[in-house]
């Protein structure tokens, strides 16, 4: 049974440019860290929603460094841009994972190794970087972007299939498989075409990138719904107590919720923040769709259903505000495409 509402999809195939599942081979140093976002997560979930027939599929169109550089520190991505050919000038090497890390910046000395620009840009080794990362990644904030302006011009859903995905990276720092915030730079697109901006973060992992970009803001609503960050990552950031500053207080609000969290509590909490969602009156709502919460995930300790996230998208579409959906997490391959589906069977019933 098709929805009631037509989808248009962005979707960039060449994002299977950028894939740490290449890190698996026996032959690899790093095999015995395995990286759950993998090329074939996006393959996957672009084959059932063009066989669901939600709508149109398109590639995004380039939307220029404008929405970009509006987030993200200049620094950054010109780092992220040039990182792989500077290391394998360096190195030789084919895959570029920081060793070093900047704990306690010097704001006055950038490193000219490409260890240290590594782990001075980066704040984790789950995000090593390929050939074709700066390609993919530059494409996916695209997607995002293109997004965002189709639900501005029609008043109707869309989806950026994204990847790679985007909450974890703040303004100057990638990690946790993130490089740019997708998410963040929909809104921001958004807000400077004149909107009112709420961010919905349901992705089993707190979107500390996201939160750190607006947390001083006023002007974007961003609420998370995620495992309690004493037990998960990002572990730092996420807690209940965290609710903007400055002009950005009240603002922010965390759901964090204990590991083997079920169907029923998760949705509690979900009913908490679409209640902030209509107390501040939105123009549109930025989702980050993260499909991990799901029981089994590889990387998640929750246990949400397939149907669970059909409940999900319906609660979110009940809030009846103009949505772009933009694609995080989810990483059990057998059931990321049903889980997909649910949340837009969902999504688009009102």
């Amino acid at each position: 049974m098709l929805s009631s509402r037509p989808m248009k999809t962005f979707y960039y195939p060449q994002h299977i440019r950028h894939d740490p599942e290449q890190l698996h081979r026996p032959d690899t140093p790093t095999r015995n860290q395995l990286y759950s976002e993998i090329a074939r997560r996006g393959t996957l979930i672009h084959e059932a929603i063009a066989a669901a027939g939600f709508g149109p599929i398109e590639p995004p169109a380039d939307y220029s460094m404008a929405p970009l550089t509006a987030v993200h520190d200049a620094g950054l991505i010109e780092f992220l841009s040039q990182a792989f050919d500077i290391f394998q000038k360096e190195t030789g090497g084919w895959r570029a994972i920081p060793n070093t890390f900047s704990v306690r910046r010097t704001p006055s000395r950038l490193p000219r190794s490409i260890w240290g620009l590594m782990g001075y840009y980066a704040f984790d080794t789950a995000s090593p970087i390929f050939a074709g990362t700066w390609e993919a990644t530059y494409w996916s904030a695209q997607t995002a972007v293109n997004a965002a302006a189709e639900t501005l011009q029609t008043g109707t859903t869309s989806y950026a299939l994204c990847r790679p995905p985007g909450h974890h990276a703040t303004a100057d720092l990638y990690g946790g498989y993130c490089f740019l915030n997708n998410a963040a730079i929909a809104a921001q697109w958004l807000v400077d075409q004149g909107q009112r901006v709420a961010i919905l973060d349901v992705d089993y992992h707190h979107g500390n990138g996201t939160q750190a970009i607006f947390y001083g803001r006023s002007d974007v609503l961003f609420c998370s719904l995620h495992a309690d960050p004493l037990d998960e990552y990002p572990n730092y950031w996420g807690f209940a107590d965290e609710f903007g500053e400055g002009e950005g207080e009240n603002y922010n609000f965390n759901y964090p919720m204990p590991l083997g969290t079920e169907e029923p509590a998760y949705l509690e909490s979900l009913k908490a923040a679409l209640a902030q969602v209509r107390r501040f009156a939105p123009d549109a709502l930025v989702v980050s769709l993260g499909l991990d919460a799901f029981e089994g995930d590889p990387v998640g300790g929750f246990r949400l259903q397939t149907d669970s996230f059909r409940k999900i998208g319906q609660m979110i579409g009940e809030v009846g505000v103009k949505t772009a959906v933009i694609q995080e997490g989810g990483y059990q391959l057998d059931h990321l495409a049903q889980n997909t589906l649910a949340f837009f069977h969902g999504l688009l019933a009102h």
